[in-house]
């Protein structure tokens, strides 16, 4: 006679199973998506690398716009008000704040009226405000580029960790943008990439707070916000170009998945 409890323990087991690749495809899908999203995603299975593909990669033309402009005007008014027109610094700080959240709320509006991606101008928006308020609270010009400081450490903080329990971010990124999954972990060449570029990318973020860091305990507000716009936009470009290089040589043109 059969065990009563085999079908239903085969039945489980399948059951089992077919969840747990559902589970696992799912989460492949979402990973695929939030890494198309990035910048990388803009650029990982493109042959050849043109600059309207690079400008795509880091936002756009209003995407550049929008991340360069608000700082821009507000290191421009700060230093037109405070050294060419003689403002006290306290003074300055205002219109300089107003000007560059101003800025920023135009962007985001713009937007939204145009019913394009607000995502990128509301997070400038919030970023943008909650520096001002910071530096208002303070009455220090300086502090408008505080929580900058933070937010690189923890991108640099978080490669790190990812690196040390080798999942290097870079690779699972990658990965998942060339449908190669978790698969490159088991070849040696992609883990060394991943790895390198996850380096690479710790080094990015950690060479903004070098360069700035001390500029911010001298009080050069003019030398800080020139670094912070040259080690902004231009330089994530450099790293993007870079990267892309690095993965294009390790994905064989054959082993892309097409777009």
């Amino acid at each position: 006679m059969a065990d009563p409890d085999a079908t239903p323990s085969g039945n489980d087991e399948r059951a089992d199973a077919a969840a747990d690749d559902a589970t696992s495809g799912e989460f492949a899908r979402q990973m695929a998506v939030a890494a198309e999203r990035s910048g990388l995603g803009a650029l990982a299975r493109d042959e050849k690398l043109s600059g309207g593909d690079l400008l795509k990669a880091i936002g756009g033309v209003r995407g550049v716009l929008e991340a360069l402009l608000p700082g821009l005007v507000f290191l421009v008014t700060y230093a037109v008000l405070t050294s060419l027109l003689g403002w006290a610094t306290q003074d300055a700080l205002v219109p300089a704040l107003g000007a560059s959240v101003g800025l920023a709320v135009v962007f985001t509006i713009a937007r939204l009226a145009t019913k394009g991606q607000p995502t990128q101008a509301i997070a400038g928006l919030i970023g943008v405000l909650a520096s001002a308020a910071l530096s208002l609270w303070s009455g220090d010009a300086r502090d408008n580029y505080v929580l900058g400081f933070f937010t690189n450490a923890a991108y640099a903080i978080a490669l790190l960790v990812s690196l040390l329990v080798r999942w290097p971010a870079i690779g699972v990124i990658v990965g998942f943008l060339m449908g190669d999954g978790t698969a490159w972990r088991a070849d040696r060449r992609k883990m060394r990439a991943a790895q390198f570029l996850t380096i690479v990318w710790i080094c990015f973020f950690a060479a903004r707070l070098i360069v700035q860091v001390p500029l911010y305990f001298v009080d050069n507000v003019a030398a800080l916000g020139l670094t912070r716009l040259l080690m902004g936009v231009p330089l994530y470009a450099l790293v993007l170009v870079f990267t892309w290089l690095v993965v294009r040589a390790v994905y064989p043109s054959s082993a892309r998945t097409p777009e």
